[in-house]
C-alpha cells in the first residue's frame, strides 16, 4: 500500500485543524518524504501532551499514542531529546484549551 509523504500528511493535518479553527504550527520541519511526526498539544494552561504514531507490525495498523505528558517545559524537553537523535523529525504544535487534536479522526492515523 502506498504511503503519504510526511510533508503531504502535515499539510493535510494543518488544513483540517484550520477548518476547526484550531491553531497549529510547524515547530520543526523534518524530512519531506519519510520523516516521523510528533504532535504536541498545548492546552495553554502550562500543560501539554506529545503524541507519536505507532505501527503494529502484525496487523499494519497505525495509531497515535502518548509519548509524554505533563508540564509543558517537561514535554518540550522530551521533544528536544527526540530531535537530538532524529533530525528528520517533524514537530507540530497544536494549541487548544479544549484539548482537541483531531488525531482520532478517520484518515489521520
Amino acid at each position: 500500500m502506498a504511503r503519504l509523504t510526511a510533508d503531504f500528511w502535515v499539510h493535510a493535518y494543518l488544513a483540517r485543524l484550520r477548518l476547526m479553527n484550531i491553531p497549529a504550527y510547524v515547530m520543526a520541519h523534518g524530512d519531506d518524504t519519510a520523516g516521523a511526526v510528533l504532535v504536541k498539544l498545548s492546552t495553554l494552561d502550562g500543560k501539554a501532551v506529545a503524541y507519536h504514531r505507532e505501527y503494529d507490525l502484525m496487523s499494519g495498523a497505525r495509531s497515535w499514542t502518548v509519548l509524554t505528558s505533563g508540564p509543558e517545559t517537561e514535554v518540550d524537553a522530551a521533544i528536544t531529546r527526540q530531535r537530538s537523535f532524529d533530525p528528520d523529525l517533524w514537530v507540530i504544535e497544536v494549541e487548544d484549551r479544549q484539548g482537541r487534536h483531531l488525531l482520532d479522526q478517520d484518515g489521520l492515523a
